[in-house]
């Protein structure tokens, strides 16, 4: 196999919403309940939810793909200083084919990866009614005209189980078996029950009966904390997929997992090269603490559960591809991570193919793209016409014509300003967001 015979699928993208985005969705005398987005007399744009008198905006590492990277920073950004493919569609399809990525999970951005942003609204009803138009553009505008090409997920009402399940039953008649989840949804809104109560048995077993795959994104539990203000932020930037360990342990106490064979999660932007002290640890727990801690884990080690449940992906890990065999070669999935500034588009197939390029093809094929069409129970080669199709070399054909140079936003960038002699800080990030005035950078960082 050479670097072109890759078919690429990526289980960790995300979409900057257009402002357009309820228009087609909700009957016009709803529309002044739903969120818009706003541009300000100054310039500063944001979503303002004014039925709810909620507002936040787009963090700007969020979408900083295809500028240099002495631009990137937090600042808020509006969508005309991203690319386009950031927030359309055909746009996204474009440089997916340019950076040769076949097939994309995208995550929403300003209502947070996992929905959260509504789920604190004061008219439950209306939130709900917004949950569901959000979704019918994601599945219906989105994804939809481009068959094969992004794996629909949905986001959920989940302050109520019943809601909850009515809105996973309509996205699975709407050809949906994806969801947003959050690792560990009690942190995330009020009155939200943790994962390990009954109140969620309602959800577990649709997700089972319905092969519904929950799809856990960083930062959507336990938060990733700075070490401290004065920490330079490369060094969060360089533990924050770690951070989900904590997550990702959690799920796998679950008990739901030994009574729903069906039930999958993903673990989004956590990368793999840790995974194997995670299992060799959860195994030593519970052979040398079983007695007290009492966890049945249904006569299998927690190491084979999560291997019969779980789902991991990375952007660059050379250290996991290396010992694919213990984080285990059916678990492993790719990520992009478009338009954030983890993504190494346009170079994608280029830098997957370092980390994968010397193990056996059996195992390439299933990092890529195989593990991730069986875990989602889907077949994008097959309505693609075939891997002479799908691959790198077949996509990049298609986008001989795609301007990938990098642009500056001169006068619009999103560095923190400061003393460039020295690093950026936490306390620079902070400092800077707190500094705009359209939300709290605390409740809407990620």
């Amino acid at each position: 196999m050479n670097m072109e015979d890759q078919v690429i699928a990526s289980v960790d993208d995300h979409i900057v919403e257009p402002p357009t985005m309820f228009d087609q969705h909700v009957p016009a005398e709803l529309l002044a309940k739903m969120p818009r987005y706003i541009t300000d007399p100054d310039g500063n744009a944001y979503w303002h939810w004014a039925h709810e008198d909620k507002r936040t905006y787009n963090i700007g590492l969020n979408a900083v793909v295809g500028r240099p990277k002495e631009e990137y920073g937090m600042e808020p950004m509006n969508i005309e200083q991203m690319r386009p493919a950031a927030w359309q569609a055909a746009a996204r399809i474009d440089d997916m084919n340019v950076s040769g990525i076949y097939t994309s999970l995208c995550f929403g951005t300003f209502c947070g990866f996992d929905g959260h942003w509504f789920w604190s609204a004061k008219d439950k009803a209306n939130a709900e009614r917004v949950i569901q138009a959000y979704n019918d553009w994601h599945i219906d505008e989105w994804c939809a005209p481009y068959p094969g090409r992004f794996i629909p997920t949905a986001i959920l009402p989940l302050w109520d189980i019943d809601a909850t399940v009515r809105e996973v039953k309509r996205v699975v008649a709407k050809g949906c078996r994806s969801v947003s989840f959050s690792a560990n949804p009690s942190v995330r809104a009020e009155g939200i029950k943790p994962v390990h109560d009954p109140f969620w048995d309602p959800f577990w077993a649709i997700c089972d009966d319905e092969h519904v795959v929950l799809n856990c994104h960083i930062g959507t539990g336990q938060s990733p904390l700075y070490a401290s203000e004065q920490s330079p932020i490369s060094a969060w930037i360089s533990a924050m997929p770690m951070a989900i360990g904590p997550d990702a342990l959690d799920l796998l106490h679950l008990r739901a997992l030994l009574r729903h064979p069906n039930l999958k999660i993903s673990l989004s932007e956590g990368g793999i090269g840790w995974i194997p002290y995670m299992l060799e640890r959860a195994d030593f727990t519970y052979k040398h603490h079983g007695p007290w801690v009492r966890c049945d884990w249904g006569g299998k080690l927690p190491s084979e559960v999560f291997r019969e449940h779980f789902l991991s992906c990375f952007i660059d890990d050379k250290f996991g591809c290396r010992h694919y065999e213990e984080v285990g070669e059916d678990n492993i999935a790719y990520e992009c991570d478009y338009p954030h500034s983890d993504c190494t588009w346009p170079d994608v197939a280029e830098d997957l193919w370092e980390n994968v390029k010397d193990l056996p093809d059996r195992v390439i094929d299933k990092i890529t793209h195989a593990n991730v069409f069986n875990f989602y129970e889907i077949d994008p080669i097959a309505v693609g016409g075939g891997r002479q199709n799908c691959n790198v070399g077949a996509l990049r054909s298609r986008a001989t014509g795609v301007d990938t140079r990098i642009v500056s936003m001169s006068g619009k960038d999103a560095r923190v300003q400061g003393n460039v002699d020295k690093p950026v800080t936490a306390r620079d990030v902070w400092a800077t967001l707190a500094g705009h005035a359209n939300a709290s950078p605390k409740q809407e960082s990620d």
